[in-house]
C-alpha cells in the first residue's frame, strides 16, 4: 500500500493530484491519501480529509512507500518506522505555504540520504516510477544521539556550541 499525506494545516492538491494521475496511468489501486481540507475529487486513489494520529501511524506502518509534504511529523514518523519516504515540499511562490521552510527541510534530509525528494510534479512522477515500493529502510533511532545531547548541554552551560564536523 502507498500512503500519501499532506498533514493537517491545509490541502496540497498539486501533490495528491500528481499521485492520483500516476496511479491511474500505472493501474495502481492500493493508494490511500490523507488530503486535508481539499474538495478535489480523486479518480484513482482512496482519500479522506483527516485521520486520527493512531490511524496515521498504522497507515505508515503498513505502507510500502510514504509520499508526503515536507512536514517534520510525516518525515520523522516514516524514518522511525523504517519506511521509504518521497516528499514534495510545499512552495511559497505557489501559495502553498507562507515561506519555503519545507524546501529547506527536504533539501537537508535529502543531503543526508534519508529521503527522496521531488521538487515538482514531473520529478514526482519520475521518482515514483524509479522507486522500488517494497523496500524498507533502516529505522531512525527515536532517541537523540549522544553528540546532540552533548552539544545542547554545552550550549546550556556555556552559551555557545562547538560543532566537530557532524551535523546535529
Amino acid at each position: 500500500m502507498i500512503f500519501v499525506t499532506v498533514g493537517t494545516q491545509g490541502h496540497f492538491d498539486r501533490l495528491v493530484r500528481t499521485v492520483d494521475e500516476w496511479a491511474g496511468m500505472r493501474g495502481k489501486s492500493d493508494v490511500f491519501a490523507q488530503i486535508g481540507p481539499s474538495d478535489y475529487r480523486y479518480e484513482n486513489i482512496s482519500a479522506e480529509r483527516f485521520i486520527d494520529p493512531g490511524e496515521f501511524r498504522r497507515r505508515v506502518e503498513s505502507a510500502s512507500l510514504v509520499i508526503a509534504h515536507a512536514g517534520m511529523g510525516s518525515i520523522i514518523t516514516a524514518l522511525e518506522l523504517g519506511k521509504r519516504i518521497l516528499v514534495m515540499p510545499r512552495r511559497a511562490s505557489l501559495g502553498e505555504h507562507r515561506n519555503d521552510h519545507q524546501v529547506a527541510t527536504a533539501t537537508r534530509f535529502s543531503e543526508q540520504g534519508r529521503i527522496e525528494v521531488a521538487f515538482d510534479e514531473q520529478e514526482l512522477s519520475l521518482k515514483l516510477d524509479q522507486l522500488e515500493v517494497s523496500c524498507d529502510h533502516d529505522r531512525l533511532d527515536p532517541q537523540a544521539s549522544s553528540h546532540l545531547i552533548g552539544a545542547i548541554r554545552t550550549f546550556i552551560e556555556t552559551g555557545h556550541v562547538r560543532l566537530d564536523g557532524d551535523a546535529l
